[in-house]
């Protein structure tokens, strides 16, 4: 059993804990603390892949916190004495880290994040290929790292990657085929796209996958990672991010805005007219688009989404809405099951912005639901309407 040390790191799926000075808080995330706990994830994946630690491979990013570096080094060492070979992403989203098991063939990932928490907190979300660990799985990593359990020492290695440029790739593809452009081609050419990163992870977003695309990106705001957050906490629930991402759209006189969380796990947009879509209307849109290539699906949400939603997604979408406990992992898991017992639901998606499409392996990617909806905005422009056209019942 955990004692109240180790218990406090949990929460939820996550660990998280205070990682810097500044907060009134004791330092409780540690040097030593990951170090035992990338570890015990080592011990964990051994007994889950039935291998050695020497032949694991892991991917290690984080986010733009001010801790990152410290805590990202400590979790590489400690994975690299224990034989596996180590893959540095360096600064990137949580979602790319699922994206690089597959594309490196690894069997873990860890990212080095705390969401949206304030900047003197950290922590680190875990991956194997078959998604996010669930709580179980984290209180038994923690039970390795109480108990200071550790696989025999090896020698691996740390290695630089390039899995960011391979996702942003990923990304452009996505959009690509999704308006039906070929390779080369600028399908975003007249299209004016405002991304608000929060000074978080998410500025890759804009010239790493948009620019390059064609659309013009001026007015973006706060692309450049910074892990004290000066301009705004980066969270597409705060009132005052979103306000930001609103009023820099409406000055830009862009076509649509874009916001994402610290890690960018989660986003939210705004509309030509300085309109959020976000929380209700965001689970509203995500679903139009889900249910076009799913007729008559059922979407997953979480128990607060109002009653007009379900009359939208029922009455006006043809679908079906099943509302469930909130937490997001709780919401994907639900909708997992349901597919399971062959009732077809696409997509899982909580009101604070975490979107899992059966089609990207129910992962909750911020990044991948923005590129959903710029490409249902290009697609309705060729017949003349807009996105909030779909939102009207």
């Amino acid at each position: 059993m955990l004692d109240q040390f180790w218990s406090s790191l949990k929460s939820g799926t996550d660990i998280r804990g205070v990682a810097s000075e500044g907060g009134g808080y004791e330092i409780n995330l540690t040097d030593d603390v990951v170090k035992r706990i990338c570890k015990g994830f080592a011990i964990w994946l051994e007994q889950k892949f039935h291998m050695s630690s020497d032949c694991l491979v892991v991917a290690v990013g984080h986010d733009s916190r001010i801790s990152a570096g410290r805590i990202s080094n400590a979790a590489m060492t400690a994975l690299s004495e224990t034989g596996a070979r180590v893959l540095d992403c360096g600064l990137a989203s949580t979602p790319s880290m699922f994206f690089a098991i597959e594309e490196f063939g690894c069997q873990g990932a860890i990212e080095i994040t705390a969401s949206h928490h304030p900047f003197y907190r950290n922590g680190l979300k875990f991956f194997t290929k078959y998604g996010g660990l669930d709580s179980k799985d984290i209180t038994e990593i923690l039970q390795y790292a109480q108990e200071n359990k550790t696989p025999l020492k090896k020698e691996g290695i740390v290695e630089k990657s390039d899995s960011m440029d391979r996702y942003c790739h990923r990304l452009q593809r996505m959009i690509l085929e999704g308006v039906g452009a070929k390779e080369g081609e600028l399908p975003l050419t007249g299209f004016h796209i405002v991304v608000d990163a929060g000074n978080g992870a998410g500025g890759f977003y804009a010239h790493r996958v948009l620019k390059p695309l064609g659309a013009d990106i001026t007015g973006s705001q706060f692309l450049e990672p910074d892990g004290m957050f000066p301009n705004h906490i980066p969270n597409p629930e705060d009132k005052n991010a979103m306000e930001s991402v609103c009023k820099a759209t409406v000055k830009a006189k862009a076509d649509l805005g874009v916001i994402f969380d610290t890690d960018v796990d989660r986003g939210g947009a705004v509309d030509s007219t300085g309109a959020e879509i976000n929380r209700n209307r965001l689970v509203a849109l995500a679903s139009a688009i889900a249910l076009e290539q799913c007729p008559g699906g059922t979407v997953v949400t979480d128990s607060i989404t109002s009653s007009g939603l379900k009359v939208f997604i029922e009455q006006h979408l043809g679908g079906k809405h099943h509302r469930f406990k909130r937490g997001y992992k709780n919401v994907i898991n639900e909708s997992i099951r349901l597919n399971e017992q062959g009732i077809s639901s696409p997509l899982a998606i909580e009101t604070s912005g975490h979107a899992a499409f059966r089609e990207n392996q129910f992962l909750d990617d911020g990044a991948y639901l923005v590129t959903k909806i710029v490409i249902q905005m290009v697609n309705l422009k060729k017949e003349g309407k807009q996105l909030q056209d779909l939102l009207q019942s």
